[in-house]
């Protein structure tokens, strides 16, 4: 489609932090390929503040878990209020089908560029994207996000700072045991002078457990916002944690990682081109990785 033609998009994006962020690239695509369209954007309440100030979208609109059918009718009689140039759907197999629009991108006609999941996505976009190389994945923060990330790193001695993210959710195997986060810290006492504890709420526990042995200074930012949390770890030296939304952060942020996998591929969900050590655990399990792994991993990093 010829830019002329495209002044309005529907993007419908995943659900989760990580898998949001690595919409993201599809999203630049868009936008470079259409300049001066509106791009309202589909996403769960959890992951829409990632897109809050990205400069070129028009409505997020939220799809709701918790009513009907999960939100299904609720978010199309939204939507079908507006017709679109084109529709691209990351998420469904038939959502776009139900919707008014011109054009219509979904998994049933992608062509991936490979096996990372931006890839796949962006295989999605493939006939409009081209050859072109694949964008970075993007974060959108604003002055006042990095201006409160200083403001609570302030308490810290002056950088090179280490943000680690001890709490992961779902299966025990895809944790790595929070006593190993102090003693890793320990280790790398000679490389940095404090470290930033990152995480969410109700992750206090957690936290507090790594936090315990760090004979560094400690700040704990797990009662910030989404935004906020991404501006300090933009602000660390270094960032460890396990394949989790934060890691996804840390790579839109650029701050250089190492991330700690055990059910998931590396290969498929690793920070999309990010400064990333990724280490999967014996038998996918994160609760086999040894500290000095980890340790010889930062090093190579710095």
């Amino acid at each position: 489609m010829q830019e002329a033609q495209v002044e309005t998009i529907l993007f419908i994006s995943l659900s989760c932090l990580g898998d949001a962020i690595m919409t993201t690239p599809v999203l630049e695509s868009l936008h470079r390929l259409y300049p001066a369209a509106r791009i309202d954007i589909v996403s769960d309440r959890r992951s829409s503040a990632w897109y809050s100030h990205c400069p070129y979208r028009g409505r997020i609109f939220i799809k709701d878990k918790k009513l009907l059918l999960r939100g299904a009718p609720a978010l199309i009689n939204k939507l079908r209020k507006y017709s679109y140039d084109l529709i691209v759907d990351l998420r469904t197999d038939g959502l776009a089908w139900l919707l008014r629009g011109k054009r219509r991108l979904t998994k049933w006609t992608a062509r991936p560029y490979g096996d990372h999941a931006v890839e796949k996505l962006m295989g999605i976009v493939r006939t409009l994207h081209g050859d072109a190389p694949i964008p970075p994945a993007r974060m959108w923060i604003t002055q006042a996000d990095l201006d409160y990330a200083d403001k609570r790193l302030a308490v810290l001695p002056p950088r090179p700072w280490l943000a680690l993210a001890p709490a992961v959710g779902g299966r025990p195997e895809r944790r790595w045991p929070a006593a190993r986060y102090g003693d890793l810290a320990n280790r790398l006492r000679d490389r940095f002078n404090a470290v930033i504890l990152a995480g969410g709420p109700g992750e206090g526990a957690i936290l507090s457990e790594a936090a315990a042995g760090i004979e560094l200074p400690v700040v704990d930012v797990s009662d910030t916002s989404l935004l906020q949390i991404a501006a300090i770890i933009s602000r660390a030296d270094m960032f460890v944690g396990s394949d989790s939304g934060l890691a996804h952060v840390a790579g839109a942020a650029g701050t250089a990682n190492v991330v700690l996998f055990s059910v998931d591929r590396p290969e498929r969900v690793s920070p999309w081109r990010a400064k990333t050590v990724a280490i999967l655990g014996a038998d996918n399990d994160a609760r086999n990785i040894p500290v000095a792994q980890v340790e010889a991993a930062v090093r190579r990093l710095l």
